[in-house]
C-alpha cells in the first residue's frame, strides 16, 4: 500500500455501541485529535445489539476498505464477546474499550464482568438522570431565556454573541451534571456600570467569557457575512466592553481562543470551586 497516500487522505472512524456510542465518541476524538495533520470522517453506529447488524456493519467497513484501499478505524463499546468477534472480521484497526480494560479489573477484582449492555446508563443510575435533568436546564435558559430560573444555576456564564458560552454550557451538563446557564451581553448592557439586571443577585455564580476580536470576527463571519454584527470594528468594541466589565465587577474571566471545550469546562471548575454532581 502507497504510504503516501495513506496518510494523506481522510481517514473514516466507526463508533460502534451496544448503547449510545457517547463514551465511545468521546474517548476516539480525544484520541484523534492528537494527529492534527489527519482528517477524520466520524461515522456512528450506537444500539448495535444483533448479528444482523453486526454483519452490515463488517460489509459497509469492507466496502470503504475497497474504496478507499486504506483501512477505518474502529472504535468499539460492544459487551457482547460474539458480536465484537463478529465485528473484528472487519478489515479495520479495531480498539475494544471494554477489553482494554475489564481484564485487568477482572483479576484486581477476583470477578468476572456481567456483560450487561448499557450498563453505564441503567435506569437506577442516578447519575444518567442528573445529566438528563442538566442538559434540560440548560436548553431551557439558553442565551437569557427564562432568566427567572437564574436561581436555580450552579453557574451562569456570560459573554458577547458567539464566545462559546452554550457548547459549555452543554459540556458541564453533560460530563458534570451541573445546571449551567448563560447570559449574553448585548449594547445596553455595556452603558451601565453594573452586572446586567437579570444576573445581578447571583454574582458569586457569574464567570464571563471572552475571546480574541479576529476569531470572534472569523467565526461571526461564517454566521453573517457582511454585517455589522460580524464587522472587526464591532467585533473589538464589544470584546473590550466587555472585559472591561468583567474587571470593573470582579468577574474572573477565561480566554477562548485557542482552547477547547475541555480546557474552558476544566477552567471554570477550578475557578469557581465548583464540584461534579455526578460519578
Amino acid at each position: 500500500m502507497d504510504v503516501l497516500r495513506e496518510y494523506a487522505m481522510e481517514r473514516t472512524v466507526f463508533i460502534v455501541s451496544d448503547h449510545t456510542g457517547l463514551t465511545a465518541e468521546s474517548v476516539a476524538r480525544s484520541l484523534l485529535a492528537q494527529f492534527e495533520s489527519v482528517s477524520f470522517r466520524y461515522v456512528t453506529r450506537p444500539f448495535t445489539e444483533t448479528e444482523e447488524q453486526v454483519y452490515d456493519l463488517v460489509y459497509e467497513i469492507n466496502s470503504i476498505f475497497q474504496r478507499d484501499r486504506v483501512r477505518p478505524i474502529v472504535f468499539s463499546t460492544l459487551a457482547n464477546r460474539a458480536l465484537y468477534d463478529q465485528l473484528k472480521a472487519a478489515p479495520a484497526l479495531h480498539f475494544d474499550l471494554f477489553s482494554t480494560y475489564l481484564g485487568e479489573l477482572e483479576r484486581e477484582l477476583g470477578q468476572p464482568p456481567t456483560g450487561r449492555v448499557g450498563r453505564l446508563h441503567s435506569v437506577n443510575d442516578n447519575g444518567y438522570f442528573t445529566r438528563i435533568d442538566a442538559v434540560d436546564f440548560v436548553l431551557a435558559t439558553d442565551d437569557g431565556i427564562g432568566d427567572r430560573h437564574y436561581q436555580m444555576a450552579d453557574i451562569i456564564l456570560m459573554g458577547v454573541s458567539r464566545v462559546g458560552k452554550t457548547p459549555t454550557c452543554l459540556f458541564l451538563g453533560l460530563q458534570y451534571g451541573l445546571r449551567a446557564s448563560n447570559y449574553p451581553l448585548a449594547e445596553n448592557d455595556f452603558e451601565r456600570d453594573t452586572l446586567p439586571e437579570p444576573v445581578k443577585a447571583y454574582k458569586e455564580k457569574v464567570f464571563g467569557l471572552t475571546i480574541a476580536p479576529a476569531r470572534l470576527h472569523q467565526i461571526r463571519t461564517q454566521r453573517r457575512p457582511n454585517s455589522q454584527y460580524a464587522s472587526m470594528e464591532q467585533c473589538e468594541y464589544e470584546v473590550r466592553r466587555a472585559e472591561l466589565l468583567f474587571k470593573r465587577m470582579g468577574i474572573p474571566y477565561f480566554d477562548t481562543t485557542s482552547a477547547s471545550i475541555e480546557e474552558i469546562a476544566t477552567n471554570i471548575m477550578q475557578s469557581m470551586g465548583l464540584q461534579r454532581r455526578v460519578g
